[in-house]
């Protein structure tokens, strides 16, 4: 890797969604993940790195997770990504906000979609697309490598809401499936390194090796 990955999370919101600020030192490009609030404080750390944001993704359209997206949007001008499959849940944050008792967020018009296989790029790096339902039916989980996908290079999950340290995303909500859940995980994250580290979208760092010996969702 010709560059360390920069990479800051801070937890944004009343149900801290773990957001994920990710950039090449060498392009100035970045990628935004989940700016579900706080959008003053991400542009700071935009601000402070001197990036360019490339992309703002949300792992799924829950309203933690997608409360910042309008007005990250505007304020940067980039694109914003989800999977069409979240697309009717990201049209009802009206209803998601009833259920917290909270003023419903600005939205943006989504017209770009990620799907599986589909890979991110900033500068020297990439986001691999995996498709991962079961929180939702358009959850996906983003493995963060260098652009050429060396073996060797430093690698990350950003899990969004599947896979938690010790635990899973809930299914009980509209769109959720157990069975699905716990899919995805096996099909999709368990063949992933051990080694690898993992950002949820709530809480502590896990590593897949961690959650392969320890979640007891997966034993």
């Amino acid at each position: 890797m010709t560059a360390k990955l920069i990479h800051e999370v801070i937890p944004v919101g009343l149900l801290e969604c773990n957001c994920s600020i990710l950039g090449d030192p060498a392009t100035g490009d970045a990628i935004v993940i989940d700016p579900g609030d706080e959008v003053e404080r991400i542009l700071e750390i935009i601000a402070r790195h001197k990036l360019k944001v490339r992309a703002i993704v949300s792992t799924h359209t829950h309203i933690d997770h997608v409360g910042g997206l309008a007005a990250l949007g505007r304020a940067t001008g980039a694109p914003v990504l989800i999977h069409d499959a979240d697309l009717g849940l990201y049209r009802s944050l009206d209803v998601q906000a009833q259920w917290l008792g909270i003023p419903v967020p600005e939205t943006v018009p989504i017209r770009d979609f990620l799907k599986e296989g589909d890979a991110l790029r900033w500068g020297s790096f990439r986001a691999r697309v995996l498709h991962t339902p079961g929180h939702t039916q358009g959850s996906i989980s983003l493995v963060v490598e260098a652009g050429d996908g060396g073996r060797n290079q430093d690698r990350l999950l950003i899990a969004g809401d599947t896979l938690f340290q010790g635990s899973i995303g809930r299914t009980d909500l509209p769109g959720g499936s157990y069975p699905q859940i716990i899919r995805s995980i096996r099909d999709k994250l368990l063949t992933l390194p051990d080694d690898l580290v993992v950002i949820p979208g709530h809480g502590e760092f896990t590593t897949i090796g961690d959650e392969r010996e320890h979640n007891p969702f997966l034993r």
